[in-house]
């Protein structure tokens, strides 16, 4: 038997970013489900770019950390709160779905 609790783990990173993305409508990509993920990316006021996760698979906390500071080193957006809903997805489809998010924000954000 696991020494993890049953139930979603809520994880919070935050991160200063370099490139506002200014406003926008709220972004979503994805589908929650057996082994998938929901993005949502909205507009926030100041330098940051929150991330929240709310997840299935409790105990991976250094995995999560690891795919969202790739994602921050790659976009380093500022003015920006992304929340993650997980239920099981691989590294690969969250980083899949984070790219997919950005690419749908205004054409003046990076």
């Amino acid at each position: 038997m696991s020494d993890i609790p049953a139930g979603l783990e809520t994880l919070d990173f935050s991160y200063t970013g370099g490139r506002p993305v200014g406003p926008f409508a709220p972004v979503l990509v994805g589908v929650v489900g057996s082994g998938n993920l929901e993005v949502l990316l909205e507009a926030s006021a100041g330098p940051a770019c929150a991330v929240r996760i709310e997840t299935s698979a409790r105990g991976f906390a250094p995995i999560w950390q690891a795919v969202v500071d790739d994602f921050h080193a790659r976009h380093a957006l500022a003015g920006l709160r992304v929340s993650i809903n997980d239920m099981g997805a691989t590294p690969a489809v969250v980083s899949l779905r984070l790219d997919q998010a950005v690419a749908e924000l205004p054409k003046e954000a990076p």
